[in-house]
């Protein structure tokens, strides 16, 4: 088992002996998500800590388009119980990169590929998203490389 996947299981049972209702109710639905993946497809496989991360990216970008969701109808407590999720999840995640850093791997991406203009945006994103991987959300990463070769 993935040292990612004991700890939320732990942490789980933590929260349920706490009654923190919150971290309970979203600990469960990433477990719940991880054994899902865990079982998809032709045969049911144990997931490492990279495949957990991409998950719990995952979930955590559902919550915030949920709460933008919420917030936009005028449903504020709806909002705020997916962005109080959503900040239980980032407690999981990688640290995000910071706009200098993502530009500094984009800069470096577009030099070791010798791309120009945008119809190179696939080929610097080959390169790029290996090294993000978690850390930064794909609509970012992507609007970077676009700025950076137009």
């Amino acid at each position: 088992m993935s040292a990612l996947k004991e700890k939320l299981e732990a942490d789980l049972s933590v929260a349920m002996k706490a009654r923190d209702e919150l971290r309970t109710r979203t600990l469960r639905m990433v477990l719940t998500a991880v054994k899902n993946e865990e079982v998809a497809g032709k045969r049911s496989r144990e997931l490492s800590d990279d495949d957990i991360v991409k998950v719990l990216t995952r979930e955590a970008k559902k919550r915030r388009e949920a709460a933008t969701a919420f917030a936009d109808a005028g449903r504020a407590e709806q909002a705020q119980a997916e962005r109080d999720e959503n900040g239980v999840l980032e407690q999981y995640l990688p640290a995000q990169l910071s706009d200098e850093e993502l530009a500094a791997l984009v800069a470096d991406a577009i030099a070791a590929t010798g791309a120009e203009g945008p119809r190179a945006m696939g080929q610097v994103m080959k390169v790029v998203n290996p090294k993000v991987a978690g850390r930064a959300e794909g609509g970012r990463v992507a609007a970077e490389v676009k700025k950076q070769l137009a």
